[in-house]
C-alpha cells in the first residue's frame, strides 16, 4: 500500500509540474518529485545500496533544485510576475535592456537545475545508483517522468528564451 501511495504521489507531482503556470508553484511539484523519489528509491530501506543510492539522487537533484529556485526568483523579479506565460509574453524585452544580464544569469540557473533533474552531464552520475529501486520505479519514475522534468521545463520555457547567449548550443 505504502509503494502504491508514493508511486501515485509522483504522479501526481508531475501532473502539477506540467500544469502549474506559476514559477513558485513549479518549483513546489519540482522538489515534490525529489523527494517522492528519494522515498521510492530507498523503499527497500534493508539494501544499503538502495538507501545510499536514494540519499545520493536527493543531494544532487536539490542542489540542483536550489539552483533553479535562485533562478525562478531572479526571472520573476525581473518580469514582475511569477506567472509562466506572462513571462513568455514579455522574455524578449526581458533579455535585452537593464534586464539582460540578471534574466541570462536566471536562464543559466534554471538550466543547472535542468540538467541534474534530467541526470545529464556532469550531473549524469546519480542515476544508475538509482536504479536500485523496485523495477517499476525504474521504468516509470526515471526512464518516463522524473528524467523529463528537466527536458520539460526547457521546452517550456524555450519560446520565450530560445535567443539568450547562454541557451544556445556552443559553437
Amino acid at each position: 500500500g505504502a509503494f502504491g501511495a508514493q508511486l501515485l504521489a509522483f504522479a501526481g507531482a508531475m501532473f502539477g509540474l506540467v500544469a502549474a503556470d506559476d514559477l513558485l508553484l513549479l518549483f513546489i511539484f519540482w522538489e515534490l518529485t525529489t523527494i517522492l523519489s528519494y522515498l521510492l528509491i530507498g523503499f527497500a530501506r534493508t539494501r544499503l545500496a538502495a538507501r545510499r543510492s536514494a540519499l545520493q539522487a536527493l543531494m544532487v537533484t536539490t542542489a540542483g533544485g536550489l539552483a533553479m529556485l535562485v533562478g525562478l526568483i531572479m526571472l520573476g523579479h525581473a518580469a514582475g510576475t511569477y506567472r509562466i506565460s506572462s513571462i513568455l509574453e514579455q522574455a524578449p524585452a526581458l533579455t535585452s535592456g537593464a534586464t539582460g544580464a540578471m534574466v541570462g544569469a536566471a536562464v543559466v540557473l534554471i538550466l543547472v537545475g535542468a540538467i541534474t533533474k534530467s541526470a545529464l552531464v556532469p550531473f549524469h552520475f546519480w542515476l544508475p545508483g538509482a536504479m536500485a529501486a523496485p523495477t517499476p520505479v525504474s521504468a516509470y519514475l526515471h526512464a518516463a517522468a522524473m528524467v523529463k522534468a528537466g527536458i520539460y521545463l526547457v521546452a517550456r520555457l524555450a519560446p520565450g528564451f530560445s535567443e539568450t547567449a547562454y541557451w544556445q548550443p556552443v559553437v
